[in-house]
């Protein structure tokens, strides 16, 4: 890893990532530095997809019998599903765990700076595209929109490859208070 600027001190508050009762799936939170500017690292999932299909998530998915915790399960899916090399994924802490409306899923968000390949290697119909926006445009508060849904307040923000909502959105937006404060 290339030496560390100061555009990553807001996350050096971050605490150690939760390995709570229940928890059965995990997520990896990819950053990588570029221009001078932290950008995030989305997916959008396979329209054919059972559950989530044509969603912007994060790479992840179920944690495994062998793989040791969420950290372990974040790297494995992130390197099965976009090519991200496990060794250039650097865990700086975790976000709150949360759940899926549909499923009740709880899933533990794993917050990293990583080395950014050359190339993604898409996982054949689970991955569609690879989308980095920066969090200077994540930050800003316009691009997104609050709406009730069945009595919980739902965030979703827009992309030209699809819709940011749901689980995933409340996870980036936990991310971003580290950086409002």
């Amino acid at each position: 890893m290339a030496p560390v600027s100061r555009l990553w001190d807001p996350l050096s508050t971050l605490p150690p990532v939760p390995h709570p009762p229940g928890m059965r799936a995990a997520v990896l939170v990819p950053l990588f530095e570029e221009g001078g500017e932290l950008r995030l690292i989305l997916t959008r999932r396979g329209g054919r997809m059972a559950t989530h299909p044509g969603d912007v998530v994060f790479p992840g998915g179920m944690i495994e019998p062998g793989d040791g915790g969420p950290e372990e399960a974040a790297r494995r899916e992130a390197w099965e599903e976009i090519g991200l090399p496990p060794g250039g994924v650097e865990v700086l802490g975790g976000l709150e765990p949360t759940s899926t409306r549909s499923t009740e899923m709880l899933i533990v968000p794993v917050v990293a700076r990583v080395t950014r390949p050359d190339r993604y290697v898409l996982a054949p119909g689970e991955v569609e595209v690879v989308l980095e926006p920066r969090l200077a445009d994540l930050l800003d508060e316009t691009s997104w929109r609050r709406e009730d849904w069945h009595g919980f307040e739902v965030w979703f923000r827009p992309f030209p490859e699809g819709m940011l909502w749901g689980a995933t959105a409340r996870m980036v937006r936990s991310l971003l208070e580290y950086f409002r404060a």
